[in-house]
């Protein structure tokens, strides 16, 4: 149903962005039947779309969390830039290909992909924002909030990223839910826990046993499940007293 919702909410920005595009008649697209320029924008923008959902994981994944959003705006819409300006000069190829058009095609879309993908972003925070339960003396019980009913009385053991999703690990099992590691960190902020790799949070007491493998920490958590703890952040799992 999670993969249905996405792919659906997928279609719906693309024919959307596609409807506007054509209506407007951008890029002089105005003089072709509305038909032809709709057909026309709805590729380009699956193009633009589905290269924003492959390097989405990579630029506001763990990784970069740290990096302001303004750069991650940017780095994502030059690297959109890149495929949708190759399919319009696919569509426009009456004139003879150049680096220099290429460029020149390539700053004017980037101004509609920093457009595009600032109200992308503009409008996830919105949602992340409304989504989020009002503030509570407990973050855990408050984040638990998030999860489906069976959960809102579990132990929280740990919290994984996975693209855009997070895992999160209670004593009564696992549930995905669509949010960033970055934002959960933040909204257990005061909780006991604390992050121990960059795709990794950990509560203190759904720590049951360390081990070490060629040098590497692993928590191992009440499933069983092992926690990597990165280097970066060694120092303050063996300050928690999670490792020796």
């Amino acid at each position: 149903m999670r993969i249905a919702s996405d792919i659906g909410r997928f279609c719906a920005i693309v024919i959307g962005l596609g409807l506007i595009f054509a209506w407007l008649g951008v890029y002089n697209t105005g003089r072709l039947p509305f038909y032809q320029g709709f057909i026309f924008w709805t590729s380009t923008m699956a193009v633009g779309a589905g290269t924003s959902v492959l390097i989405g994981p990579l630029v506001w994944g763990p990784r970069f969390e740290e990096m302001p959003a303004i750069f991650k705006i940017g780095i994502a819409a030059a690297i959109i830039s890149i495929p949708v300006t190759l399919t319009l000069m696919i569509f426009f190829s009456l004139d003879p290909w150049s680096l220099f058009r290429f460029f020149i095609q390539y700053a004017y879309v980037l101004v509609i992909s920093v457009i595009v993908t600032t109200g992308a972003y503009v409008r996830e925070s919105m949602i992340s924002k409304a989504a989020a339960p009002e503030t509570d003396d407990n973050p855990v019980a408050t984040f638990l909030e998030r999860l489906p009913l069976k959960f809102r009385a579990a132990e929280l053991h740990a919290i994984s990223s996975e693209d855009h999703y997070l895992r999160v690990h209670t004593s009564l099992g696992e549930e995905m839910i669509l949010m960033r590691l970055a934002d959960a960190v933040r909204e257990l902020n005061g909780a006991d826990g604390l992050q121990v790799h960059r795709s990794w949070w950990v509560a203190k007491s759904g720590v049951t046993d360390e081990k070490r493998v060629d040098g590497r920490s692993l928590l191992i958590l009440p499933s069983g499940t092992e926690v990597p703890v990165s280097r970066s952040y060694r120092g303050r799992a063996k300050d928690a007293g999670l490792i020796r």
